[in-house]
């Protein structure tokens, strides 16, 4: 199988050292020793400090909590709480069945899910041990020693070689290639690759480390080196995310390095903080159980206070208070009546507990685990350039891939592929497709970018720099934009050669091309002194560097909204007019811009650019105030234009969508026009579909309130036009909305002039609720976040989706009821955090219209039906209570009542709930309309809820009255013998399980061989345990009531026709039903079944 190669990105920093300019008081922070040497004397206090070893712990019990921890979180949940006070309530009272009946069934699913979560924890610690004894070469009094990894101490010096992962988060002292770097790879973290700068030579070294204390965010790491040196002041530099080497990460096309510290260790490191639990989610399946449960323990309470009332009533009478053959015992008289109240309530909710189905919950679980195998085993959602397939994360939300309404999407690298190519560029309003140059722009472009160029190595055993034979070079970076600039001015203009330390250069080498080779290069050298690093607040980058003249420039690039506002001088009209003519195209744009700086003004900005470095609280406030401030008096140079294609079938995944029913909403950072060009392509907006603006422009023009309420009033004009246009089979005019995040602002500010709080909010749902698509642009990541949230707190309550590519999309996929990630070329992060993972946007469609499809109809048969068998199951047993005078008496017997759930009736259930398909994959694929039958959780609605319980009554009446019926007064066997209680008992209950197991395989579409297998194996395992329950004396047992019970009964032949008989009857209604709704009112579902087998008897 092939995998595609990580992408190394390559960053090179000179660090030169710097005087500490001045100590702070900072409390959240730790000092690192490095190799545990003290500092010299009089430098300052030595604090030795206790940090964690660097054991992973990623279990959650241990051999001596498991069984307490375990038993505590399962009996948190309800169901299992409630069966466990009745299983006492067994225990302490006399009740009328056994404490087996509910212990055993409840001992089941309590081990079941210990042994499921037992052996999920196990496989975590065989994993930790693998990690926490793995070798690892570490520094002691100059000899290298072997240890293993849980020894490694905070301060430890560390060698890690080729191919080897960092055992702890490190800080990068020197490295054996030759400019002392190296590369790492953290695609186990978040799929992406960087390139370390060294801090110091190890032998010689006397220095502490001051750093922030353990936080998550792997891109962020704030502290200094304070290196000694004899009696003189120490020296500080500093250390960012640049210098950190992240556990997991691996080292790459670098030998070894040498004098890494352990900095942050064990549970401390960032991939330890990052991997905890996030917040749990809950689907509507989950929340509609919990709803019927409610109703359930509400009936069975009514029952209990129904019997309990009923039989006092009923023994008022002196005739019925004591019977002879159950006299009162001297106790019993002389207890309180309230008492006895009690306690006969008590053997009541006993009497009638099964009606809760405690099994539904462990049968769910297995369901949800299971079913969420298909997933990761569909070969269509497999992707070859990746070499990966799609993920789960979590499968507590399979049956939530079917009721998506409003699917959030990002657009680079998630809608497109987020692979740039340049296209032109616009130099002081002049339009160039690479031929011809203006020196300043160009340099500009080859010099503002952190792109690195590679020579021809082996990258996970394949070659890359090879053209045609001979050896190149490349450009990688993080930023697929700057590539493709860098690669744009190498086509016809500039060509970046080379990044170099000590001093550190860039190269700019000006060609002449010719057909085959480049001639007469002419080189020019900057050295690069700063890099102000690119950041989604600012929207832009710069460098400032030195030429190779003595002078000071600072070149920066950026979104246009972040650039024209600092620059002073320029042609920004003609420039302007160029972007937005791109970003019209589609074309994803960006601004250049520069200044030349006075050496008292390099002086000045190195000032506040150290100043921040070195601060140790609030580094990125003080980096970004610094940045605005250097940032200033631009002259603008021109623009760029690169496109960015969009993803194979993007276009057909949305429009698919939309015919399913739901609403995709697009939230990028991109500017309006070019984001509105991207929706035009991927068919999210139409060319019939009217545009609304909501925009900061429009709302300069009119006040915001205008704005909305004009909006407002030409969707809901345009709805009651439409509804005539539907009668007349018109087609109607639908509606996208755009949207920026300046306007976005201010209508989620609450307390606006002129409205009440929150008004502004819901003027703005209603607009969006008729419109087919919306466009949110220039979003920030938390902007992106509160849409989601927005939406998913209005009065509709939808089920949302939110996916995406990238770190930005983090939080509105953490946001949504379901999150999805794209491994896409902007890193893991998003694919790390989401709820599910797929390689490619494309692969979302077959994910929502027939895995989240297929789920959602599996469980919602399967909690209606569990419902549905037990309400038929213990109905039964009430009404008996009416002809055996409250007595409290059981109509089953023990072993009937303790394995109906577990065994008899469990595994059918089970099996329909993996793979049932009521349509075909490819009618699904074909016809994504059939998501809409299933929408807004109709399935588990309380009308189809209610008709499954009553159906439930129905059947349980036919049962109980017509084997009542039947045989009142009636001889059945040879000798004339009557059949007794357990007899009458026992045909009740072989007919219920045939007919819950027969309406089961009636609902049946896709009938395979372990269908046939576990539907009638279910009934035949029923027999056989009836006949060996019955017809033998077991040894264990003190009394065997059942004894040749069932062997009686099916002797006698009335009892085979009433079997027979009752069973037709209790399904005839259902058939009926179904049969009626597919000829009256037919879904698009149940007409696409109607080639399927028992097509009329499925359920529609």
């Amino acid at each position: 199988m092939f995998f595609s190669p990580p992408v190394f990105l390559f960053i090179s920093i000179h660090l030169s050292l710097r005087q500490c300019v001045g100590e702070e008081i900072w409390v959240d922070s730790r000092t690192v020793y490095i190799g545990h040497k003290e500092p010299p004397p009089g430098a300052e206090a030595y604090i030795p400090q206790r940090y964690p070893d660097n054991r992973i712990v990623s279990s959650k019990y241990t051999f001596w909590n498991f069984i307490p921890k375990n038993l505590f979180e399962q009996f948190r949940r309800i169901a299992n709480f409630y069966f466990l006070v009745i299983f006492l309530v067994q225990l302490i009272i006399d009740t009328p069945t056994s404490p087996v009946t509910s212990g055993l069934p409840l001992f089941f699913v309590i081990t079941v899910t210990a042994i499921k979560q037992g052996y999920e924890d196990w496989l975590r610690h065989k994993a930790d041990c693998s990690i926490n004894e793995c070798p690892v070469d570490v520094v002691q009094r100059g000899k290298v020693v072997r240890t293993q990894s849980h020894k490694l101490r905070v301060g430890d010096i560390v060698v890690v070689r080729e191919d080897e992962t960092f055992p702890c988060d490190l800080i990068l002292l020197s490295s054996s290639r030759h400019d002392g770097t190296c590369y790492v790879t953290t695609t186990s973290l978040d799929g992406e690759s960087s390139h370390k700068v060294p801090g110091q030579e190890v032998d010689s070294l006397h220095a502490t480390i001051e750093c922030e204390q353990p936080q998550p965010d792997l891109y962020k790491f704030v502290g200094r080196i304070n290196i000694y040196k004899d009696k003189e002041e120490p020296v500080a530099r500093p250390l960012g995310a640049e210098n950190l080497l992240l556990r997991g990460a691996t080292l790459k096309n670098t030998h070894h390095i040498y004098g890494t510290v352990a900095v942050y260790t064990g549970m401390e490191t960032k991939m330890a903080l990052n991997y905890q639990s996030k917040s749990q989610k809950r689907s509507a399946v989950e929340k509609s159980m919990n709803a019927f449960l409610i109703v359930y323990l509400c009936i069975l309470i009514s029952k209990a206070v129904i019997n309990t009332v009923l039989k006092y009533a009923w023994q008022w009478s002196p005739d019925r208070d004591e019977p002879w053959y159950n006299h009162r015992t001297e106790n019993e008289r002389q207890r309180h009546v309230v008492i006895r109240a009690f306690t006969d309530f008590l053997a009541f909710m006993v009497l009638f507990n099964y009606i809760i189905p405690v099994s539904m919950y462990v049968t769910v679980e297995m369901q949800k685990f299971l079913g969420s195998y298909f997933i990761t085993w569909d070969e269509e959602m497999f992707d070859e350039e990746l070499g990966e397939g799609a993920q789960v994360n979590t499968s507590d939300l399979n049956e939530e891939l079917g009721q998506v309404e409003y699917v959030f999407t990002d657009k680079t690298g998630t809608l497109t592929e987020n692979n740039m190519e340049f296209i032109e560029c616009c130099v002081d309003g002049n339009v160039y497709i690479p031929h011809e140059h203006e020196d300043l722009f160009f340099r500009a472009l080859c010099l503002c970018h952190t792109v690195q160029v590679k020579e021809e190595e082996t990258v996970d055993g394949i070659k890359r720099g090879i053209h045609q034979g001979r050896p190149t070079s490349f450009y990688i970076s993080s930023s697929p934009d700057e590539v493709a600039l860098v690669e744009g001015m190498k086509r016809g203009l500039f060509l970046f050669a080379r990044l170099e330390l000590k001093p550190l250069k860039k190269i700019n080498e000006h060609e002449k091309v010719s057909p085959s080779l480049c001639q007469d290069c002419l080189p020019f050298r900057f050295e690069l002194l700063h890099v102000l690093n690119f950041d989604s607040v600012r929207r832009r980058m710069s460098v400032i560097v030195k030429s190779s003249s003595g002078e000071y420039l600072l070149f920066c690039k950026g979104a246009d909204s972040s650039i024209f506002p600092r620059v002073v001088s320029g042609k920004v009209e003609q420039v302007k007019a160029r972007v937005e003519q791109n970003a019209v195209e589609g074309l994803r744009t960006l601004c250049v811009a520069y200044k030349r700086l006075s050496h008292s003004e390099y002086e000045e900005a190195c000032h506040h650019l150290t100043t921040a470095k070195l601060a140790l609280q609030d580094r990125e406030q003080r980096l970004a105030q610094a940045y605005d401030i250097i940032e200033r008096d631009f002259v603008l140079l021109g623009a760029t234009a690169v496109e960015d294609r969009l993803q194979e079938k993007a276009a057909d995944t949305i429009e698919s969508l939309h015919k399913a029913g739901m609403k995709v909403w697009v939230l990028t950072g991109d500017k309006m026009e070019t984001a509105a060009a991207t929706c035009y392509a991927s068919k999210l907006f139409r060319r019939s579909t009217q545009i609304l603006e909501l925009t900061k422009k429009r709302t300069e023009e009119q006040s915001l309130h205008d704005v909305l309420f004009e909006l407002n009033r030409t969707v809901l004009r345009q709805r009651s036009i439409s509804g005539y246009e539907i009668m007349l089979s018109v087609d109607c005019l639908d509606f996208g909305l755009i949207i920026d995040g300046a306007t976005l602002s201010a209508v989620l500010k609450p307390n606006q002039e002129g409205a009440g709080p929150g008004n502004y909010r819901e003027i703005f749902l209603e607009i969006c609720r008729n419109c087919s698509a919306v466009l949110c642009c220039r979003m920030a990541p938390l902007q992106k976040a509160q849409i989601v949230k927005l939406i998913k707190a209005s009065k509709e309550h939808p089920i949302t989706l939110a996916i995406g590519d990238g770190a930005n999309d983090v939080s509105m996929i953490l946001e949504a009821h379901v999150g999805i990630g794209i491994m896409g070329k902007e890193g893991r992060q998003a694919a790390r955090n989401s709820d599910y993972a797929i390689p490619k946007f494309k692969h979302l469609k077959k994910m929502l219209l027939v895995h989240g499809h297929y789920y959602y109809i599996r469980i919602a048969e399967l909690v209606q039906y569990f419902f549905y068998k037990n309400v038929c199951f213990i109905f039964p047993q009430f009404l008996y209570q009416f002809f055996c005078g409250f007595s409290q008496q059981p109509l089953y017997d023990t072993a009937y009542l303790t394995l109906y759930n577990i065994s008899f009736t469990s595994l059918p259930i089970l099996l329909y709930s993996l793979v049932e398909q009521h349509v075909t994959m490819e009618t699904l694929k074909k016809d994504p309309s059939l998501y809409r039958d299933i929408a807004k959780n109709s399935l588990l609605r309380w009308p189809v809820f209610l008709y499954w319980t009553c159906l439930g009554v129905f059947d349980a009446v036919i049962f109980f009255f017509g084997a009542y019926f039947l045989f009142d007064n009636t001889t059945f066997t040879s000798n004339g013998q009557m059949f007794g209680n357990w007899t009458f008992g026992t045909l009740v209950f072989t007919v219920l399980v045939f007919t819950v197991t027969l309406k089961l395989a009636l609902d049946t579409h896709h009938w395979t061989w372990i269908n046939h297998f576990v539907i009638w194996g279910s009934l035949l395992f029923y027999v056989i345990f009836s006949l060996l329950w019955g017809g033998i004396i077991w040894p264990f047992l003190n009394y065997q009531r059942m004894y040749y019970v069932f062997m009686q009964m099916l002797s006698s032949g009335p009892a085979w026709l009433s079997i027979i008989l009752l069973i037709t009857v209790s399904l005839l209604p259902d058939v009926i039903k179904k049969v009626l709704c597919r000829t009256m009112c037919p879904t698009i579902s149940s007409c696409c079944a109607l080639s399927s087998p028992f097509s009329l008897l499925a359920a529609p």
